[in-house]
């Protein structure tokens, strides 16, 4: 697993409005032998509304099957026992912007 590669995780739920359950997402930095940061995504395109989101289409290397939505102010460190399967990777130009917004949204 890598920089870049998109999963199907199990979300564990934490009661309040962050992403929750399974849904792909992006891996951005694998932090640790058993620790991965992600960022969820949706394919609810209201969520567009919200700032540090960034709209992702399906393509042949994500493995996305419908247009969904990057939350990249739902940036979260997980344990890889989460991660389910890997269905894609995403293309250099998309997680080069994904990772620009990340870093605005940290300072």
């Amino acid at each position: 697993m890598k920089s870049g590669d998109v999963w199907i995780v199990d979300i564990p739920e934490l009661g309040t409005h962050e992403q929750s359950g399974i849904r792909p997402a992006v891996i951005l930095a694998r932090v640790a032998k058993t620790v991965v940061t992600i960022i969820p995504f949706t394919s609810n395109q209201l969520a567009l509304r919200f700032p540090f989101t960034h709209l992702i289409n399906p393509t042949k290397d994500n493995g996305l099957a419908v247009p969904s939505v990057a939350l990249i102010f739902h940036l979260r460190a997980i344990d890889v026992s989460y991660l389910q399967k890997r269905i894609g990777i995403l293309d250099r130009k998309t997680l080069t912007d994904i990772r620009k917004k990340a870093r605005q949204l940290v300072g």
